[in-house]
């Protein structure tokens, strides 16, 4: 029992800590799964069967019932009349009541292409949304890597903070010494509470960019989750969804264009009608009797005064527009992943410089370091080149994560 205490303690204890963990993939799918708009995905889901099904039911015998009553101003009679032979005209009050049964025996596969036809534009508004979902993948991206650029820049005031106190420490014993005058010390304290200030204005902006990402994944994110930092690899191939919009929307063009092609096939039903009224079907006895009729009806429009070949010449334009909106899109985007290759490249070579430039700092900072010990410069001096050196850090980091958003956003205008 106390082994198995453990095991679950141990399982628990790994779950909760995998769960403080949050990718950027993980972001992605909670946005696909949450947001309201990826909701109407499943109810066209839904939509779409209904709407089979009630094209399945054409296939279904159609059942009427029909009556009516009637009074006429003439009637059917004999033009003569024969000796001998007594025929009473017909009532001009007439009843009817029947049962209509009609049974679609063939229409060109019409209903199957419909109902292909319904789940390919089910198919492109499906996509429709996946497009539509597919730009917050951007400001995912953008507050994601804001709130790892806030850690870093976290860590850089803390270990800014823990430099001067440190070097308080060492000043004290100079003060006490008479090497230093007290105030030094005090400048010291003011630039801690300074960085004092600027970590609660951190917290506050961390908090805030977690709400905003919190509120685009439509799920509760704590303050205290760790971000993992993206591997971004440039991959040179993509997949954005509007090019399979674009497919999906000439495929629906093309089943348009067979439902044309089949609506001028002939079509075959069978009917049957049973009935009792006054007449019957002998129009001559003047009495309420039954009867029933059954047979063949066909149906064949074979001119349509070029009304399917209009609809069909509609349905290729429509389709150039279509190719024109998809050129329209891949020159565009082509353009955005230029730029953005030109932005890399650009990051690329200024954190070369930020390199150069802190190693210059921190040669620096020995040397001030040095001359505060030995009283030939002011804290005051002393605390410029450590702002100088930890700007040049923060300017590092800033160039990193524009560096690395601009690679995922290339990732995201290639496609994921």
């Amino acid at each position: 029992m106390r082994n198995l205490i453990i095991i679950l303690f141990l399982f628990f204890g790994t779950f909760l800590q995998a769960q403080q963990k949050l990718t950027l993939e993980e972001c992605y799918n909670l946005v696909d799964k949450n947001y309201p708009l990826a909701k109407q995905s499943q109810l066209l889901d839904q939509k779409i069967t209904f709407e089979t099904d009630a094209l399945q039911k054409a296939k279904l015998p159609k059942i009427d019932v029909n009556a009516q009553a009637t009074y006429q101003s003439e009637v059917t009679q004999l033009p003569i009349s024969l000796p001998n032979i007594s025929v009473n005209p017909a009532n001009k009050d007439q009843y009817r009541a029947t049962l209509d049964v009609n049974q679609l025996l063939y229409n060109g596969g019409l209903i199957d292409a419909n109902m292909q036809l319904k789940q390919m534009q089910t198919k492109v508004q499906q996509q429709q949304i996946a497009v539509n979902l597919y730009p917050l993948k951007s400001k995912i991206n953008y507050h994601f890597m804001s709130v790892l650029l806030l850690q870093e820049q976290k860590n850089l005031l803390i270990s800014k903070r823990n430099l001067l106190l440190e070097k308080i420490k060492e000043v004290q014993s100079a003060v006490k010494f008479g090497a230093l005058l007290p105030s030094s010390e005090q400048v010291l304290e003011a630039e801690i509470l300074k960085i004092k200030q600027a970590l609660t204005e951190n917290d506050f902006q961390r908090i805030k960019e977690i709400q905003n990402l919190a509120a685009l994944t439509s799920t509760v994110i704590s303050n205290d989750v760790e971000f993992v930092q993206p591997i971004t690899t440039i991959n040179t191939n993509g997949n954005r969804p509007e090019l399979e919009l674009f497919k999906l929307q000439n495929q629906q063009i093309e089943q348009s264009k067979n439902i044309l092609s089949k609506s001028n096939l002939p079509k075959l039903n069978a009917f049957g009608q049973a009935g009792y009224g006054n007449p019957g079907l002998n129009m001559l006895n003047n009495s309420f009797e039954t009867f029933y009729m059954v047979g063949l009806k066909m149906n064949w429009n074979v001119f349509d005064w070029h009304k399917s070949k209009s609809e069909k010449q509609a349905l290729d334009v429509a389709k150039q527009v279509v190719a024109t909106e998809k050129e329209s899109f891949e020159l565009n985007n082509e353009m955005q992943l230029k730029e953005l290759e030109t932005e890399i490249q650009k990051m690329q070579k200024i954190l070369e410089t930020d390199a150069e430039i802190i190693a210059l700092r921190e040669k620096i900072i020995k040397v001030s370091d040095s001359q505060l010990k030995n009283g030939v410069i002011t804290t005051s001096e002393y605390i410029i080149e450590v702002t100088n050196l930890f700007d040049a850090k923060t300017n590092e980091k800033i160039h990193q994560t524009q560096l690395e958003l601009t690679k995922v956003n290339y990732q995201i205008n290639k496609g994921i």
